[in-house]
């Protein structure tokens, strides 16, 4: 196979308007409503190129444009040659197939547009459903659509003319490369769009898979973090890192704020005792059921909740406006994470900040980030006087959230086998939803 053509640098000048790039009136328009005033260079670039008929490999970050950079030619291309199942896109969360769809309505609410949603954690049926009623886009978690095409009779996509795989290195991070594999093996030759954040080896091999001659174009930041995020990192002992987020979060009251933890039992056992000190905090994981994250979310965005306690599940995808701070509670594993994770705040020109909690046992996993950053971050360093006049209130919250969560957890095991039968209908869920 030939190698991809390349455009690897975005020229200084680049096109003013999406009519510049070829887009026709309708759509424009479409741009124009949603406030797509100016083409991001992810769009000015891969746009043209979509239009000519080329598959495209895109490599640019979360909070590029990429997702109107791939949507707006699937439209065009729509509205030439109108049919059902024209398109497909794949994504490797919920949180992030929805706001994808919710793209795709509104650029094409214009032209009339069908677009179906297939996520787990919800009802099969009323998908199915709508299915059957012959949309022109669909949206889908790839073990979700896989128990679609296996299960819900009439459904077929032997008539696609377009794939998208959106985030692919976090689709094969969370091992979805073998229900990748038998569904390439399903669809029939099509244009297809990969974008990703970075070009792994595992994301090369997909790339020869599934796409035909592409044309790559980067305009990824790899290891940059934006110039207007002040990043600060706080080295502690292990013991009394409770008590340094919780004087850290106290300075910042009334502040928009991502805590990122490396587990899930401590998402729910920060937001647990942030909450035992009035802290309005609240968590979104894994393994919290589709209505429960919407709610999280929903929470968050309207303020109702200023501290989003999170998993990675949170790092990349999510359209959250106004994050005014990141705090690392957890060291991720590897750098590529961190600047997914404190890239959640300095977003769209807003200044922005980012603690990262370094304990006795976390030292060579920060060296690491800091190389990867090519510089030394600034220490944090409060007055510790000021730090332990939380220590009582923190250790009694401390030992109420761990008693709340024994109890969960036997309330969890008398009833988990009530749920068994109702868990029949959500097919490949735990596939759609992120690692911990």
């Amino acid at each position: 196979m030939e190698s991809p053509a390349h455009i690897a640098d975005v020229p200084a000048e680049r096109p003013q308007t999406f009519r510049e790039l070829g887009v026709i009136d309708s759509l424009c328009e479409a741009c124009d409503s949603l406030g797509y005033s100016t083409p991001t260079p992810i769009q000015a670039n891969c746009i043209p190129v979509a239009l000519q008929g080329r598959d495209v490999i895109g490599l640019a970050e979360t909070g590029s444009g990429k997702t109107a950079a791939f949507t707006i030619p699937l439209l065009q291309a729509l509205m030439e040659n109108p049919q059902p199942y024209h398109s497909l896109i794949l994504a490797p969360t919920r949180e992030l197939a929805q706001q994808i769809a919710q793209t795709v309505e509104a650029l094409g609410a214009v032209i009339s547009v069908r677009c179906t949603l297939l996520i787990g954690g919800v009802d099969m049926i009323p998908q199915a459903i709508s299915l059957g009623k012959k949309p022109h886009v669909i949206v889908a978690t790839p073990g979700r659509l896989l128990d679609h095409l296996e299960n819900t009779k009439g459904f077929s996509l032997r008539h696609l003319k377009y794939l998208v795989l959106d985030e692919a290195d976090r689709l094969l991070d969370l091992d979805f490369g073998p229900i990748l594999d038998k569904l390439l093996r399903l669809l029939p030759s099509r244009k297809t769009y990969l974008f990703s954040a970075t070009m792994s080896s595992k994301v090369e091999s997909l790339q020869r898979a599934s796409l035909s001659n592409p044309v790559k174009i980067s305009v990824s930041t790899n290891n940059q973090t934006a110039s207007n995020l002040l990043q600060f990192y706080l080295f502690i002992p292990h013991k009394f890192k409770d008590v340094y987020l919780v004087h850290l979060l106290n300075e910042r009251a009334g502040q928009m704020g991502i805590l990122f933890t490396r587990t899930i039992m401590e998402t729910q056992r920060l937001a647990l005792m942030l909450r035992n000190l009035n802290f309005p905090a609240i968590p979104i994981h894994g393994q919290l059921s589709q209505s429960s994250r919407l709610a999280s979310l929903n929470k968050f965005r309207s303020r109702s909740r200023t501290l989003l306690i999170a998993t990675d599940v949170a790092a990349r995808g999510l359209d959250i406006p106004a994050v005014d701070f990141v705090v690392n509670c957890d060291l991720p594993q590897d750098s590529k994470t961190y600047i997914h994770r404190v890239g959640r705040t300095a977003r769209a020109g807003k200044s922005g900040r980012a603690f990262s909690i370094v304990t006795q046992y976390d030292v060579e996993i920060w060296l690491r980030i800091e190389a990867a950053l090519g510089k030394k971050v600034d220490e944090y360093k409060p007055e510790k006087d000021e730090v332990m006049i939380f220590a009582n209130r923190v250790h009694d919250a401390q030992r109420m959230a761990i008693s709340a969560l024994k109890e969960q957890n036997q309330d969890g095991k008398g009833t988990r086998s009530k749920g068994s039968g109702r868990q029949r209908k959500r097919g490949r869920d735990d596939m759609d939803q992120e690692e911990v």
